[in-house]
């Protein structure tokens, strides 16, 4: 009884199995009768695709000639070289009729399909081939351009503010409330980490400790390129402790200070880095006299004019003379020789600089004004060094990072930099 049921059971499993394949094996069928229809009808490859795709998910191998060329077919005219040859060769194992014309377009096709799925392969290596080249390029591309931006950082000023050159191609920088000197080559020439005020003018660069009575000053000389500390007040007077009123430097390297507790302002020739005295005071005091200028004179260097007696306090230059009263450290009046004029520190000017070009800096208070040999106020002087005329470019790429341009080339010092794109032009080519 067992037995029967065993047989049984297994009979009708090889039944529906049986039945299960021939009712896939007629589906497919099915789907290649269209796809035959479709290529018949309207030359239709890619719908003929989808239904060869679908009938091949029901079945298991292809086993007939007929089908294995029609997907051989399909799949040529779509460029799909290498299924096609999958087909192709399935063909050739399952045809028996090798002197059948359809074997022998088969043939044909096969040798068609090897070809240019030779031609494929050999495009599709070329294609990966190229791929590679420019992953590389791009590899070797980024990496210039790490290595242009660190070279780009190097170059670059670390700085608040640069500002302009003068013709002598210097320009002051500030960077942490504090002043330095560059040129348009982007050199540092003094580092701004101790100065924090300053004066650009006439070719002269003053750096000061303090704005007010400065204790320290840097001069540089951009006409030459050079520069020093000036001396310290105590070496111009043993009783100076700052340098006072400092006036413009002029275009002749002179510059005159107002050092407290000083009988005299010191002037200083920038160009010789030494203070300058007049050398015979008594000539000058006894021509004085002479021309009129002043009534009286002593042998200690004393002058009267009118009912006053004055200290003389030295020369500015153009026959300007600052006069003191005795045992006062400020000036009283200033004494123009050229024709006896006097004027007053308490109506006129507190401080007269250096006498250049037939002019000299004269302030009273925060009033700044230009006066002649006779102290008639004229015109403003002119700066005549003050305007660049190189070809450098000062470019701000962010707070406090700038870098110098010189004909679209960064430059610093000797050391210069194209732009990223010419960089990469130039590097990527070799």
């Amino acid at each position: 009884m067992i037995m029967r049921k065993l047989l049984l059971a297994l009979f009708c499993a090889a039944f529906f199995g049986t039945s299960y394949t021939q009712n896939n094996a007629e589906i497919a069928n099915v789907y290649i009768k269209r796809a035959n229809t479709v290529i018949e009808e309207s030359i239709d490859y890619k719908g003929a695709l989808a239904l060869f795709e679908k009938a091949m998910k029901y079945m298991d191998t292809v086993t007939k000639p007929s089908i294995a060329s029609l997907g051989s077919r399909i799949y040529f005219e779509l460029d799909n070289y290498k299924k096609a040859q999958k087909y192709s060769k399935q063909y050739f194992l399952i045809a028996k009729n090798k002197k059948s014309e359809e074997y022998l377009e088969q043939l044909d096709l096969f040798v068609t399909i090897t070809e240019a799925l030779e031609v494929q392969l050999q495009e599709e290596q070329r294609i990966e081939e190229e791929k590679q080249r420019k992953a590389k390029e791009l590899r070797k591309i980024d990496s210039l351009k790490t290595v242009w931006k660190l070279q780009s950082q190097k170059l670059s000023v670390r700085a608040d503010s640069i500002y302009p050159f003068n013709a002598n191609k210097y320009a002051l920088y500030s960077k942490d409330d504090k002043f330095g000197i560059i040129n348009d080559r982007a050199e540092i020439i003094v580092k701004a980490d101790e100065y924090s005020f300053s004066i650009n003018y006439a070719g002269f660069i003053l750096l000061k400790n303090k704005n007010t009575a400065p204790t320290k000053i840097y001069s540089f000389n951009t006409n030459n390129g050079t520069g020093a500390l000036l001396p310290n007040p105590s070496d111009f007077n043993s009783l100076a402790t700052n340098y006072g009123k400092v006036m413009l430097p002029r275009a002749n390297g002179r510059l005159v200070t107002y050092p407290n507790n000083a009988y005299e302002p010191m002037v200083y020739d920038l160009n010789q880095a030494k203070i300058v005295r007049v050398a015979n005071k008594e000539e000058v005091l006894k021509q004085l006299k002479k021309n009129d200028i002043i009534r009286k004179y002593d042998k200690e260097g004393a002058l009267k004019i009118d009912k006053n007696w004055y200290d003389f306090g030295g020369h500015l230059g153009g026959g300007i003379h600052p006069l003191y009263f005795e045992k006062e450290y400020q000036v009283h009046a200033f004494l123009f020789s050229v024709d006896g004029t006097v004027l007053y520190t308490n109506s006129d000017y507190e401080y007269i600089g250096a006498f250049y070009d037939n002019k000299a800096q004269a302030i009273k208070g925060t009033q700044i004004s230009w006066i002649n040999q006779n102290g008639t106020k004229v015109s403003g002087a002119k700066d005549k060094l003050a305007t660049y005329k190189g070809n450098s470019e000062v470019v701000k790429l962010e707070d406090g990072v700038y870098q110098i341009f010189q004909d679209g080339i960064i430059v610093n010092g000797e050391e210069t930099l194209e732009k990223m794109p010419d960089f990469l032009r130039k590097f990527n080519n070799e």
